[in-house]
């Protein structure tokens, strides 16, 4: 039987972000509000993990959003005709086929889905997964044994013995972007789909800053020593169990750049050029199987491919100038 998670899309108009952020944090803490908020908004379906997703007449993705109308929801297409309501009562379960039917989409993996989404809906799906996996994982209290129980909007679990409140957790990575100073290097692991390269990444340890671990992360991964780390940008990722990247730039010198991997680590790492890094960029959906071998990179959505859209850009900007 599928669980829909509810997740409200939009907040009621506010005339400030102060008052939007206000509204939504009294959803996520008063039980009633979000039971009312409930009865006009919308929600995103799950199955095994995987978002329902539906195939617009523009040619992209976007997930299949549900409405609710009262305690029933119902099913609004997206592709922007008119709407075409299919009620559902809590009775009624409908297995995955079913639901694919009513909503003309299928529930596809969430790695895959982030190379089909364009819009802004990626990271709600996102959050929306990690707060599924959240709440499969957190179902009794570390301290006590006993179950714990969410609250209406999904925020937090309570244990049921102690009265303990749980609160969805990310664990700190940090991600880099090396670079030479005419070069970039990007590393692959060996789950990476065929001829994907990524920035260096890394599980902060206890007790370590920032760039404590980019340096450790990339001495252990490629046998480099960074001079210089600059931040550019954070991230929640939902791989492998809800992340929280914290992506920047380092530098190494341009006369130690021999690089020794740790093949239990990466597959592979390498320097790749300016004109190497635009092609890969260029390449906007993964190699079908068959096709020639193609160096290409995360998805838009993923902070990686901010690093290096960043990094190429500041590196035409240098040639410009030259």
């Amino acid at each position: 039987m599928l669980k829909p998670l509810r997740v409200l899309l939009s907040a009621r108009k506010c005339s400030s972000f102060v008052g939007r952020m206000r509204y939504v944090n009294r959803l996520k803490e008063d039980d009633e509000a979000c039971a009312a908020a409930l009865q006009t908004g919308r929600m995103f379906l799950f199955h095994r993990l995987a978002p329902l997703l539906q195939h617009t007449e523009r040619g992209t993705f976007r997930p299949a959003t549900l409405i609710c109308s009262g305690t029933e929801p119902h099913h609004k297409r997206t592709t922007g005709t008119e709407p075409h309501h299919k009620r559902t009562t809590g009775s009624e379960p409908l297995d995955q086929a079913a639901v694919e039917e009513v909503c003309e989409g299928n529930f596809i993996d969430l790695r895959k889905a982030f190379f089909l989404l364009t819009g802004a809906e990626a990271p709600l799906v996102a959050k929306g997964q990690a707060l599924l996996r959240w709440h499969q994982t957190s179902g009794f209290c570390s301290a006590t044994g006993q179950p714990t129980h969410r609250n209406q909007a999904g925020s937090q679990r309570v244990c049921s013995s102690s009265g303990i409140v749980y609160y969805p957790k990310m664990s700190p990575v940090a991600i880099v972007l090396v670079s030479d100073g005419k070069r970039c290097l990007l590393g692959r692991q060996s789950s990476f789909p065929r001829g994907m390269y990524s920035a260096l990444a890394g599980f902060c340890d206890m007790g370590e800053t920032l760039e404590e671990t980019l340096c450790r992360e990339v001495a252990e991964e490629v046998g480099l020593e960074v001079q210089s780390v600059s931040y550019s940008s954070s991230q929640h990722w939902p791989f492998p169990h809800s992340s929280f990247m914290l992506a920047c730039h380092a530098s190494v010198s341009p006369a130690h750049t021999q690089l020794n991997v740790d093949h239990t680590e990466l597959e592979d790492a390498r320097w790749f050029s300016l004109e190497e890094i635009i092609s890969a960029l260029q390449v906007k959906t993964p190699p079908r199987r068959g096709d020639p071998p193609v160096v290409w990179l995360p998805p838009k959505h993923a902070v990686a491919n901010r690093l290096i859209t960043e990094w190429t850009q500041q590196q035409q900007r240098s040639e410009a100038g030259d």
